[in-house]
């Protein structure tokens, strides 16, 4: 190394010491920031011996480059927000509110409860409920229509809730098809009460109400058939009970094909 790219090396070094030696360290985050730049200070003259002038220039600028890229890492990772799914039956065992500015989040959560063991948090925006009726979810905007909503639900509730990060933009978001319920994991709960299910479409009865107590108009909620079409159902097996009446669509398909029989025969006879 040459004796100029020594000194100008030196006197890099001496003046990055120079400058922070004289700063105020009464607080302890000046003192953080001040032991920083000493410990890069005796990096610096460390580092460089050796080089020339302008490799050492280069050094420095590759340094900081890849400490700014870092920073930008982390800021990232920090604001990242998750997003959580979970179906949570009633009594769900939380308190919403309303965000400052619109959209709901969740203010309390009862230890133990529905919500808790769903893996739902103090904290968590709620972006998407249950429907009043059909299987879509609606997104979380006002406080008295979310509540609204999810009353109406008679068994449980969808919720999709943002975790972290900056908060969403409720307004924005369309409605969006709920995921769908045919041949879903039961919980604990609902294995308790499932009683009935719907051989057009699977849906499986868990509601705290009786089968028996429902009116003759009810319907399965997921594919609007009859009372009728429901058939008492087995937990240990996930089957119908007995069978039950074949499904609709085998219904029509048998006297469709029968229609098609009697109409060759109609035909062929004249």
């Amino acid at each position: 190394m040459s004796q100029a790219a020594l000194a100008a090396a030196a006197s890099s070094s001496s003046s990055c010491s120079a400058t922070f030696n004289g700063t105020s360290t009464t607080t302890p985050s000046k003192l953080h920031s001040f032991l920083q730049v000493q410990n890069f200070c005796h990096q610096f003259n460390a580092s460089f011996q050796g080089l020339s002038l302008g490799e050492a220039k280069r050094a420095v600028f590759d340094s900081f480059v890849a400490v700014a890229e870092a920073e930008k890492r982390s800021a990232k990772t920090a604001g990242a927000s998750k997003t959580i799914e979970a179906e949570v039956d009633k009594p769900l065992g939380l308190t919403l509110g309303q965000k400052p500015g619109g959209g709901v989040t969740i203010t309390a959560v009862d230890g133990g409860g529905n919500a808790a063991k769903s893996g739902l948090k103090v904290g968590d925006q709620v972006i998407y409920t249950s429907s009043f009726f059909g299987d879509e979810l609606w997104p979380a905007d006002k406080l008295g229509f979310t509540k609204t909503a999810i009353q109406a639900k008679p068994d449980s509730v969808y919720f999709v809730v943002s975790r972290g990060g900056a908060p969403v933009d409720v307004k924005r978001l369309p409605k969006r098809p709920a995921p769908p319920r045919f041949g879903r994991k039961l919980t604990e709960t609902q294995k308790a009460r499932a009683t009935h299910i719907c051989i057009d479409c699977g849906f499986i009865y868990t509601l705290q109400k009786p089968f028996e107590e429902q009116p003759d108009a009810y319907v399965c909620p997921q594919c609007r058939a009859p009372k009728k079409r429901f058939a008492r159902y087995d937990v240990n097996t996930g089957k119908a009970i007995g069978g039950g009446l074949p499904p609709i669509g085998v219904i029509i398909g048998l006297l469709a094909g029968l229609a098609g029989v009697g109409a060759l025969l109609v035909y062929g006879l004249q």
